[in-house]
Order: C-alpha cells, then sequence, then structure tokens
C-alpha cells in the first residue's frame, strides 16, 4: 500500500499542534488524515457511536492513530482503553503524543497498550521533524498485522 493509501487518525485538542502534525504529514503526501479535536469524536470517527454510546454512522480503521492525553469529553487514556478492548481497533499502532513528561503517563499509556510515548517538542522545526519520524518508521517501516477494514 502506497504512503498516500494510508490513513491517520490524529486526536489532538490543541488547533496550533493538531495542523502542525497534519501539515507535516500532508508534506509526506499522506492525504487520508482524520483531525478529531476531543476523544468523543475519535469514538464518532472509529466506531460510529458518540459519548453517549449512541451509535450514528459509519465506522471507520485507521492505519495510524496519533494521540494526546489531555483531551475534552473523553480523555486519552479512556480512548486508548476503548480502542485496545475493540478486536477492530485493538491491533492498529496508537502512539501517545503529548506535552506531558509525567512518568505516571508514560507508565499508564503503556500499561493500557500505548505503542509509543512522545512528549511533544515545544519547537516548530523538531516537532515537524518528529511528526515526520513518526509517520515513516509507523507507516512505512513497521510491519503491522492485517486489521479488518
Amino acid at each position: 500500500m502506497k504512503s498516500s493509501e494510508r490513513s491517520i487518525l490524529i486526536v489532538e485538542d490543541n488547533p496550533d499542534d493538531g495542523l502542525l502534525t497534519l501539515r507535516a504529514l500532508k508534506k509526506l503526501n499522506y492525504t487520508n488524515i482524520t483531525l478529531a479535536e476531543t476523544g468523543s469524536e475519535a469514538l464518532e470517527y472509529l466506531y460510529g457511536e458518540n459519548e453517549n454510546g449512541t451509535r450514528s454512522g459509519k465506522k471507520r480503521t485507521p492505519d495510524l492513530i496519533l494521540m494526546d492525553l489531555n483531551l475534552p469529553v473523553i480523555d486519552g487514556f479512556t480512548l486508548l482503553k476503548k480502542i485496545r478492548s475493540e478486536k477492530r481497533t485493538e491491533k492498529i499502532p496508537v502512539i501517545v503524543l503529548t506535552s506531558s513528561g509525567e512518568e505516571s503517563d508514560i507508565e499508564k499509556s503503556y500499561e493500557l497498550g500505548a505503542n509509543s510515548y512522545i512528549q511533544k517538542p515545544v519547537d516548530f522545526v523538531k516537532f515537524q521533524k518528529a511528526a515526520v519520524l513518526i509517520s515513516e518508521y509507523w507507516l512505512m517501516l513497521n510491519v503491522a498485522p492485517a486489521h479488518h477494514k
């Protein structure tokens, strides 16, 4: 599968960080990128359900999820737990990309099944470079098991 066909879900409530990540990935010719600004928007995208559990639409299975922990409505830990508890999404690579460097957040992320934990660089150029490295590794080099679309 060509990189441009790979789908990415970014779950980020900070508009600047979300757009920065989106822009960096688009420069690499990834075009199938969705930005969810809350945990509930991510649930809607992944499962076709809102925070109340009401089914409302199409389910999608991205090839990679980049997510912040500090999200409104449904936090990143709750979202990660849900992703890992569902058969259809349990093997999707989930990269926690957050400003937190707290040891407890790192431990909990891995306990809940994160594939990687990256503290967001504050510097624009370093942030952009991190997004490039993440996508190159997880979408081009990493061999993931097939998942059901």
